[in-house]
């Protein structure tokens, strides 16, 4: 989505939209054990198709973010020989449980030339890899929505997300006309667009929030409000994940990526109160909405044969009785040496390291204000340890904490212009029901419509919304008798602070209008958190900027 300089907006869409239809294939019959499903790890899957076998995101050993995560499955005794025999390795994005530095190290000892795959992100996987020390010397980037060949069976593609088109992406395998989706961690992979009724989808489904909320205290957020929010992000994500499923109809559905736990006794609290979801659970709703579809949730080293699951047969094997499944010892203090010699804490130290940081997470224009404290282990201040607050506004290191209450600087969701998008290309002047983002804690929407097309303008049309505010009395919280004021109150609401919007033209007309069968145009945008729940007023009162301190105001914001 990008901005014209007379303020609308212009969108740009992969060519073709739907990249796996180059060069179609036929579906082919498949035969007993030629394409198996072997269940690793957390996000690590390996395929076997023919006389190839692939694997996905390699996290066999050690922790991820720091001491943070660590493997709540076992892997099999085999999975490294698996890694080191494989043909080839897709590495989803640069997050450490799916590029794992300790399992690649082990594998560029044993195999540097083994061929990885990655896409081409803004933010490279292998960004670190020079100071990792780890000799990888095959690493292929590789463009979105192409496919690349392995044989003459066998090939994929990497799409971008939609939501961190910068970082994450997913993949198709196809061999003989057969596609395995694996959407990984992608909040919207490829803006959405996916293809319908795939042999194999699989998945990331555990949700939880280990920095916000856990980390946030006083005012609203006490113990129970906490553990509501959590229950809601989960209930929110399973949801998401079951109803994309209903929507792609694949024949297989899978969820993967989530087989984490926070073990290290520092992080008790977190593993306790950070609950998330059960991949049976989201597997029983997807069976009650689509009981067509075969659903597997998978113990390490677990088979599946899509032959037989495509059957309807007996297509699980399990790994043999008596398998250890769930890790009881990882090691810990093997890891944590060597990520203290690796990473120090100096860098919290220094206000310049931690600007540039924030900057580089995009951690910027937030109303919020982190302290940041060092503590030992079991979080207790160390004693002169770095005590300092950290203001994500303008990223810099006030001495007290800013009483400011005022209104977000609301800034472009490309998620959210992307479900407008979606919504108006399909010409009906009604509200989207299913605008709800996993990401996002609520989306609110406005409409605009209007014939002929050439009567669009982003300006005119959000100036109509925002002329409704003569109808509206503040006193009262209430529209005048008759009139409309909600597109108003959306617009200026407080606490929203995200916004995507699309213009769709409508050559057979808009329904549910007067001009249903004139050509004309949709406008719709949508705004997160949502705005307009009852009972709440849509701003403070007071004088624009009243209450921004020290700080700069612009266009009567802070």
């Amino acid at each position: 989505v990008t901005k014209c300089e007379d303020g609308g907006l212009e969108f740009v869409e992969l060519d073709p939209p739907d990249p796996w239809t180059a060069d179609p294939r036929i579906v082919e019959e498949l035969q007993p054990g030629e394409v198996t499903l072997t269940y690793i790890t957390h996000a690590c899957v390996e395929v076997k198709a023919g006389s190839k076998r692939m694997m996905f995101d390699p996290w066999l050993l050690g922790p991820a973010f720091a001491r943070g995560w660590w493997l709540l499955h076992e892997p099999p005794p085999d999975a490294l020989d698996r890694l080191y025999t494989t043909d080839l390795v897709y590495i989803s994005h640069m997050h450490s449980d799916h590029l794992s530095y300790p399992t690649l190290k082990l594998l560029a000892e044993r195999r540097p030339d083994l061929p990885i795959y990655v896409g081409n992100t803004k933010r490279p996987v292998f960004w670190y890899l020079g100071k990792s020390g780890v000799k990888l010397t095959n690493i292929n980037v590789v463009p979105f929505g192409v496919w690349q060949n392995v044989d003459e069976h066998l090939r994929f593609m990497i799409l971008m997300d939609g939501i961190h088109p910068e970082m994450d992406t997913c993949i198709i395998l196809e061999y003989k006309g057969h596609m395995i989706l694996n959407t990984v961690d992608c909040t919207r992979p490829n803006n959405g667009r996916l293809p319908h009724g795939v042999d194999v989808m699989m998945g990331d489904f555990a949700g939880g929030a280990s920095g916000f909320p856990m980390t946030f205290t006083g005012g609203k957020y006490t113990e129970s409000w906490r553990a509501n929010f959590i229950k809601t992000e989960r209930r929110k994500l399973l949801n998401y994940k079951a109803q994309l499923v209903k929507t792609l109809r694949p024949k297989v559905y899978s969820p993967i990526a989530g087989y984490f736990t926070e073990a290290h006794p520092s992080d008790r609290y977190i593993k306790e109160t950070n609950t998330k979801n059960d991949p049976v659970e989201l597997n029983k709703l997807v069976k009650n909405t689509c009981p067509e579809v075969f659903t597997w949730t998978p113990a390490p080293g677990a088979v599946l044969d899509l032959c037989l699951a495509l059957q309807q047969g007996d297509a699980v094997t399990e790994p043999p009785s008596g398998t250890k499944i769930y890790k009881d010892n990882w090691d810990f203090n093997v890891y944590l040496d060597e990520l203290n010699t690796a990473v120090s804490s100096q860098i919290f130290k220094h206000k310049d390291w931690i600007e540039f940081y924030y900057k580089w997470a995009a951690f910027r224009d937030y109303n919020l204000v982190v302290r940041v404290i060092e503590t030992d282990d079991e979080f207790q201040p160390l004693k002169d340890g770095y005590d300092y607050l950290v203001d994500f506004l303008d990223l810099s290191f006030p001495l007290m904490r800013p009483d400011r209450e005022h209104a977000y600087i609301e800034t472009w969701h490309n998620g959210l212009a992307v479900v407008a998008r979606t919504w108006g290309t399909k010409c009906l002047f009604q509200h989207n029901k299913d605008r709800a983002d996993p990401d996002l804690p609520s989306v609110g929407e406005n409409l605009w419509a209007g014939a002929p097309p050439s009567t669009f303008h982003v300006d005119s049309a959000i100036k109509n919304w925002v002329d409704e505010d003569k109808d509206y009395d503040y006193s009262t919280h209430t529209c005048k008798a008759g009139k409309m004021c909600g597109h108003y109150t959306q617009v200026v609401w407080a606490e929203t602070y995200k916004v995507g919007c699309a213009v769709i033209s409508c050559p057979n007309g808009v329904k549910d209008t007067s001009f249903s069968h004139t050509p004309g145009a949709i406008f719709v945008c949508n705004y997160a958190p949502a705005g307009n729940y009852p009972r709440v007023y849509p701003y403070e009162q007071g004088g624009s900027c009243s209450k921004c301190g020290g700080e700069v105001c612009e266009n009567n914001v802070c």
